[in-house]
């Protein structure tokens, strides 16, 4: 069985999650080492005993930072007791730092597979400290055997023309999973509610400050015939107050944490529409990024909505299906959406519910073709010599 080490920056993220997820549902062995943005460590992971490096802050680069160094020194004594993986695993810059000092702690080549589903803004800045980050990326990348990342727009937008990794590129996109493998004959029979009001339901991670003021404004001035359900972990740090503005906003409401896959069904059938926009990083990572309200909204049936000039939006577009906006306004969304009837909202629905559900989802093949993968790179002698970024 392969043995993997995952070095994660939160142990307790929801995406940290499914991809332990799908590495057991592969068939790999998962010791999982990394920070938490919690007060005390992570007792218990999806049946795993983290190994705890430590607090970190989000949002607080330099305390990350500084997490970091001082994680660089004990990784030595905190993971030289444990049997020597076969493949480590970073997710994020700042791991692949930890996960070269892993290596040398077990005094074996072990192979390093690099987890890139962001890219960072401090990486596109024009100037000295983003020349610096960028240096210290393709110092640290210069033997992975792999880079995994979840979006074409990140390798043509940023990896290809910086030239920061050599490795071949393993595009593994943000699916939903499933354990069965999801077929055209796999029909989604349950009912949205009865509209109006319709409702947007905006799931995950809560990080766009812009995002929950202009649905904020939207619905009131629909006055009541559009909600907007919130769900999943808002980071504090870019709010100054979300539950406080939450609780002000007559159809706002925010259902709190779901486990994912488990919860997705419930919580997609709830709503009519799938909010599919991120202007956290707006112009880099926002523009690039295929998230995962994306796949997880349209495996269950949630019309999405997205910005059209963004790789999500040009994602819809080929496939025929969602609202595309042109603008990010309040009076755009209203002139979408605004006078939506049931009519239309079924025309729409339908478009989503014919495409392949393949298109949206994992299974269990996919996840032992992905640790299949993970394997053969165990075995490649010396530097891995397939295409990379061509």
């Amino acid at each position: 069985m392969l043995h993997v080490l995952y070095l994660v920056h939160d142990v307790s993220d929801p995406a940290v999650r499914r991809r332990i997820i799908m590495l057991k549902a592969g068939g790999a062995q998962v010791t999982l080492a990394g920070f938490r943005r919690t007060a005390s460590a992570v007792a218990d992971f999806e049946g795993l005993q983290p190994i705890d490096l430590g607090p970190t802050r989000d949002g607080r680069f330099a305390q990350r930072l500084a997490a970091i160094m001082k994680a660089v020194v004990s990784t030595g004594s905190k993971l030289g007791s444990m049997p020597r993986p076969d493949l480590i695993i970073a997710r994020n810059l700042e791991m692949l730092a930890l996960a070269r000092r892993a290596r040398s702690a077990f005094q074996a080549t072990v192979p390093i597979v690099y987890e890139c589903l962001d890219i960072h803004r401090l990486l596109l800045r024009d100037d000295s400290l983003g020349w610096a980050m960028r240096g210290a990326e393709r110092f640290l990348a210069r033997d992975v055997k792999l880079l995994v990342t979840s979006s074409p727009a990140f390798i043509a937008n940023y990896f290809k023309p910086f030239g920061q990794v050599a490795a071949p590129v393993e595009l593994l996109e943000n699916k939903h999973f499933e354990p069965a493998a999801a077929s055209l004959d796999d029909r989604i029979t349950a009912e949205n509610p009865v509209a109006p009001p319709w409702r947007i339901g905006w799931f995950g991670a809560l990080r766009c400050r812009r995002s929950l003021e202009l649905l904020a404004e939207f619905s009131r001035r629909l006055d009541g015939r559009f909600e907007i359900v919130l769900r999943g972990r808002p980071a504090l740090s870019e709010f100054p107050d979300f539950h406080g503005f939450v609780q002000s906003e007559p159809w706002l409401s925010f259902g709190g944490p779901y486990r994912n896959p488990e919860d997705m069904a419930a919580i997609y059938h709830e709503v009519h529409f799938s909010w599919a926009i991120d202007f956290f990083e707006q112009g880099l990572n926002s523009e690039w990024l295929l998230p995962n309200r994306l796949y997880e909204g349209c495996r269950f049936g949630a019309v999405p909505i997205s910005m059209g000039t963004t790789e999500t939006g040009r994602f819809l577009d080929r496939q025929g299906i969602g609202v595309l906006l042109s603008e990010a306004t309040p009076e755009a969304l209203e002139a979408a959406v605004g006078t939506m009837e049931q009519h239309r909202f079924e025309t729409l629905r339908a478009r989503v519910l014919a495409r392949n559900p393949r298109t949206w989802s994992h299974d269990r093949a996919d996840c032992r073709a992905f640790v299949e993968k993970l394997r053969g790179l165990t075995a490649a002698p010396g530097p891995y010599a397939a295409e990379a970024l061509a």
